[in-house]
């Protein structure tokens, strides 16, 4: 090698050794996290160590942190407070709690002298012999310990036009608010001891949204960044159900008129204006349940991409209640708002106690044909041996508050969406007919088919499949933002059209 190519070499070579020590730095698990402990008096935090996929501690800072007297003997720890026990053993994944069974995810771990206990020990074991209320909340890492006040914060935002938006906060369990202005920044102050905060609350969302970003002020505040648009806002509060749900309506300011010299920049056309439900004297739609479906531990289908129907169902049924609260004025209830499990039938059970006039069960679907595609829209089936106006019921005659009786129809749980099968194959038919060519339709867009969340449903009710995430490409269009705008507007049409059929005397 000649001389003069020598420094050129180690140069290379020491940019080489430079970006495989980052990649291997990078590469590197990021540090475990810790579990943080809320009360009245302040926080505290725990390691949490990470055996194979489960989160640990060790059981000598539990019991330092709540009095606890360990023991091992016979092969068995026994943990003891005032008098009450919890014995386990390092090869089951049990425990008995004063003599009561429990599961655990995981048996006891070792790490040299200390024994360690998944963090699921602290609510199932040791908190039904505490003598405060001990509440784990896993994906939060946090854990309230006594009489706290920590309710769970979810935020989203929704363009509801160019010249507005919609920033919905919900806080579970519910929490009172007040919204105060500094100049461009609104701040969100709760009546809590804390808040459970996803991080971050709110991805931002660019320089020209009215709303840039959402983030934690302090431990019971919220901070919110306007944009540049920003001329104004309204904010109103709304109990629902254990939730409290504050809205704040952004505005931008009204453009001004440009003078000869500085011609306007060409503005993209508007979209078309809807009709408004307001000025109809009664609507038969007054109230819309949209159940975004799977949720928590159960994901759902998953595409090769990663993309969950958890995760799509739950932003596609946020897109819709912002677009048909903003537009119809209709009431728009959510079985569930954030990444959790709801019960099936307690989604139903939501609809109903909330007297919805229509049941929507959003889903992503999978096959083990990759080619398959296309959304699908399903009605209840009924396969009982006789039909469904026949469904037995009964009459029930009832005291009054008042004095006198009054004459209650029963209906069977699992039959009470057989009086309702003919408004929903009709739904299902025009929502079928509004997805048209905005989306891509299942070859058999329209069908029957024995589903248990539709089955109580006592109002009408489908079940919708988006697509397929088993099929590459369209696992890049459901998850595109072009493709859940279309589809949130064929339902928001549908909903129009089904409306003003109901209102005509249709659909019967």
């Amino acid at each position: 090698m000649k001389a003069r190519s020598l420094p050129l070499f180690s140069a290379v070579i020491s940019v080489i050794v430079l970006l495989g020590l980052g990649a291997a730095l990078s590469s590197q698990p990021a540090p475990p996290p810790s579990l943080t402990m809320l009360t009245k008096d302040g926080r505290r935090s725990m390691t949490i160590a990470l055996v194979g996929d489960q989160e640990f501690v060790a059981l000598d800072d539990l019991a330092s942190t709540f009095g606890l007297a360990v023991q091992e003997s016979l092969g068995a720890i026994t943990v003891s407070y005032k008098g009450r026990t919890i014995v386990l053993t390092p090869d089951q994944s049990l425990a008995s709690v004063s003599g009561r069974l429990i599961s655990l995810p995981a048996p006891l771990s070792r790490n040299g002298r200390r024994w360690l206990v998944p963090v699921e020990f602290i609510s199932r074991a040791l908190g039904p012999i505490y003598d405060a209320r001990l509440e784990l909340r896993k994906p939060s890492h946090l854990l309230l310990i006594g009489d706290v006040r920590v309710p769970r914060i979810m935020v989203r935002y929704d363009a509801l036009s160019a010249s507005s938006a919609r920033l919905t906060v919900d806080a579970t369990p519910a929490a009172n608010s007040t919204v105060t202005q500094d100049n461009q920044r609104l701040t969100i102050k709760f009546d809590v001891d804390a808040l459970d905060l996803p991080n971050p609350p709110l991805a931002p969302q660019g320089a020209q949204s009215l709303v840039q970003d959402v983030r934690a002020l302090d431990q019971t505040s919220l901070s919110v960044d306007l944009g540049p648009r920003f001329a104004g806002f309204r904010s109103a509060t709304q109990p629902v159900d254990t939730t409290m749900r504050l809205t704040i309506d952004v505005l931008s300011a009204q453009p001004t008129e440009t003078t000869p010299s500085t011609p306007a920049a060409p503005q993209p056309p508007s979209p078309p204006e809807l009709p408004p439900a307001f000025g109809m004297p009664v609507s038969p739609i007054r109230t819309i349940a949209i159940d975004a479906g799977h949720g928590g531990d159960d994901e759902g289908a998953r595409g090769a991409q990663g993309t969950k129907e958890k995760d799509l169902t739950l932003a596609v049924a946020r897109r819709a209640k912002g677009i048909i609260e903003a537009r119809l004025g209709i009431r728009v209830l959510l079985t569930r708002d954030d990444d959790r499990n709801v019960p099936l039938d307690e989604r139903t059970a939501i609809a109903n106690n909330n007297k919805a006039d229509l049941f929507l069960s959003l889903h992503v679907n999978a096959s083990l044909r990759k080619s398959a595609t296309g959304a699908s829209i399903f009605y209840a089936a009924f396969d009982r041996g006789s039909p469904p106006a026949e469904a037995p019921g009964g009459v029930e005659r009832l005291p009054t508050f008042g004095g006198g009786l009054r004459d209650i129809e029963l209906v069977p749980w699992d039959l009470a969406q057989t009086r309702h099968v003919d408004q929903s194959t009709a739904f299902a038919n025009v929502l079928r007919e509004q997805l048209g060519n905005r989306v891509p339709l299942a070859p058999r867009a329209v069908d029957s088919a024995a589903l248990r969340v539709l089955e109580s449903a006592n109002m009408p009710a489908v079940l919708i499949e988006l697509g397929y995430l088993t099929n590459g490409d369209q696992e890049k269009l459901l998850a595109g933002d072009g493709f859940q705008t279309n589809f949130v507007q064929a339902l928001y049409d549908a909903v129009v059209r089904f409306r003003d059929a109901l209102a005509a005397g249709g659909t019967q």
